[in-house]
């Protein structure tokens, strides 16, 4: 989508609340280890309205929920996995884009998208821990179970979500060019 680089007062107002709604959703969610809707929230937003917008968003929910839950050396690692899954998500439409009914291919790239997750975090912290290559293996072994949670959360997430928000989202979107 073409967009002029100036975002109009509705646009920066509807990013700001979808910010709000993804922080939210996470805090909501912070009681289970790496389930929270997040990551479906940020597929989605890429799918409606695009790479820039759910760029800015995921940076933004990170740092907002972060306030809350914590700052450290992994806010950076979790915006990179967010805009790392958001590249990917970008990518992925593209490939299925003449699929007839993609919601079958989406299901499973939202689950691969947690263990995704789980994969550019671990590699990212490495060198800010230090930790060697078979370290960092083992830390993320250590951890692959966060990251199977993390991929069923999505698939579960995704089935609430898609048939509601990506409507919603479309039908925000025209909105948001129609006030350019």
């Amino acid at each position: 989508m073409n967009r002029p680089n100036v975002f109009s007062a509705h646009h920066l107002t509807i990013l700001g609340l979808m910010i709000a709604v993804t922080q939210t959703s996470r805090l909501f969610f912070s009681f289970i280890p790496n389930v929270q809707p997040v990551t479906v929230i940020l597929i989605l937003l890429t799918i409606t309205f695009g790479t820039v917008d759910a760029l800015i968003v995921g940076i933004g929910s990170v740092f907002l929920s972060n306030i809350t839950l914590g700052m450290g050396p992994w806010t950076f690692a979790q915006i990179i996995s967010f805009s790392v899954i958001i590249l990917f998500t970008k990518i992925f439409s593209l490939c299925i884009s003449k699929v007839k009914k993609p919601v079958f291919f989406w299901i499973l790239f939202t689950g691969m998208a947690g263990i995704l997750f789980g994969i550019v975090i671990s590699v990212v912290q490495a060198p800010i821990y230090g930790m060697t290559v078979p370290a960092l293996l083992g830390y993320w072994l250590a951890g692959v179970w966060f990251d199977v949670y993390h991929a069923i959360g999505n698939v579960v997430f995704f089935l609430l979500l898609y048939p509601t928000l990506v409507p919603l989202l479309n039908k925000v979107n025209q909105q948001i060019k129609k006030s350019q």
